[in-house]
């Protein structure tokens, strides 16, 4: 994900360390959470870099505060994130789901570990890939981006804060165990080489402000309370100034916008990385850290002589269905590798529609797929 040049400072860091530094960059000023095992990092060092920046630490009481304080501090202009493992991110669901419908822009980074409940809290798990997409209730549309590596926390959490901003919708970054706690050189870019994407404000006076009316893109301009635009912010249905109605000739309206804003902004928002695709008879499709046993077990059976290819998986919802479909029925059989019972193999067998052999190798002890493990069942396909 990152830019084909870096240049800057080196560093030794951990994933959530890595993920910091991205929400910094992004220009993220507004962190509330709660300390929760394995995304405390995130908390830790969010509590002394961003005083130093003229920024905002909070710790919650708890995680349904955590994203409330998130949301206020977004409508009051500041580019605004939480972070929490899986019970963490259970509580926020109804803040999350209030978040949609209210089209506020922020970050949620989910470090997974085994569940559910309490679970397995110092192991590696993909367990929330559903949840993500589905854990706030009604029918909404959701970006959710995986990352694999530490250089990709970085990038995605930069892209996460960009897309959010762009859409006025929250934003999802499913990350792990593993990834979390992987430290890895990266080189810290020069800002110059940063795309900076801010919510896009009204230009109009205060009082000629429509907060949800619709027009091309299907994403308003956003008002900011301290600027004077002072709307009606709910968690309700509404209509284009903010105020619930019952009207199904506003109701469809609003709701179709949601989608549409998403929807028609694919090519911007669905993310996918080929590796040995091109002449591939077998494909693995994986993200997280799997993703890297999976390249590892790849790249060793290309050198056997087996023609393998590799599908990683960077944003997962939407479901990139444009750019997996045609390479699923380019080949004889597909692997899903995942640490969880099959969440995101569902989505590869509808979009396959019978057309290749799906084949999945699931985890659930809390350890990683090993490269070792996928290789051998790649040679088995």
């Amino acid at each position: 994900m990152a830019p084909a040049r870096t240049r800057g400072r080196p560093l030794l860091l951990q994933g959530n360390e890595a993920m910091v530094e991205g929400a910094l960059a992004a220009g993220c000023r507004f962190f509330a959470g709660y300390p929760i095992t394995p995304a405390t990092e995130i908390s830790e060092v969010m509590s002394s870099r961003l005083p130093a920046l003229g920024g905002t630490f909070i710790q919650m009481e708890d995680e349904i505060a955590s994203l409330g304080a998130v949301i206020g501090a977004s409508l009051a202009g500041v580019k605004s994130m939480t972070a929490t493992s899986g019970p963490g991110f259970s509580l926020m669901q109804e803040n999350l789901g209030f978040a949609c419908i209210a089209e506020v822009p922020c970050v949620i980074a989910n470090v997974m570990r085994g569940g559910p409940s309490t679970g397995l809290p110092t192991h590696v798990s993909q367990g929330d890939v559903m949840q993500a997409r589905w854990g706030t209730h009604g029918d909404h549309p959701i970006i959710v981006l995986a990352v694999s590596t530490t250089e990709d926390c970085f990038w995605l959490t930069l892209k996460a804060f960009n897309l959010s901003e762009k859409y006025r919708t929250p934003v999802i970054i499913l990350s792990d165990e593993v990834v979390a706690h992987t430290r890895e050189k990266f080189v810290l870019p020069h800002p110059a080489e940063i795309e900076i994407i801010d919510r896009i404000r009204p230009t109009m006076p205060p009082d000629w402000y429509i907060p949800y009316e619709d027009n091309s893109r299907g994403v308003p301009p956003m008002g900011i309370f301290g600027d004077g635009y002072r709307y009606h912010v709910t968690g309700l249905v509404h209509d284009v100034r903010g105020f619930p109605t019952q009207r199904a000739d506003e109701i469809v309206p609003f709701m179709n916008r949601l989608f549409r804003k998403i929807n028609q902004h694919f090519f911007d928002i669905q993310m996918v990385q080929e590796e040995f695709t091109e002449d591939a008879e077998k494909l693995v499709i994986a993200y997280g850290s799997v993703a890297r046993s999976a390249r590892r077990a790849v790249r060793e059976a290309r050198q056997r002589g087996d023609r393998c290819g590799l599908v990683q998986l960077i944003t997962l919802w939407p479901f990139p269905r444009q750019m997996v479909e045609p390479l699923v029925r380019n080949v004889k059989a597909v692997l899903v590798p995942e640490l969880n019972m099959g969440q995101m193999s569902r989505e590869v067998k509808r979009v396959n529609q019978g057309a290749a052999r799906i084949e999945t190798l699931n985890r659930l002890d809390g350890s990683l797929i090993t490269p070792g493990e996928i290789l051998a069942r790649i040679l088995k396909l």
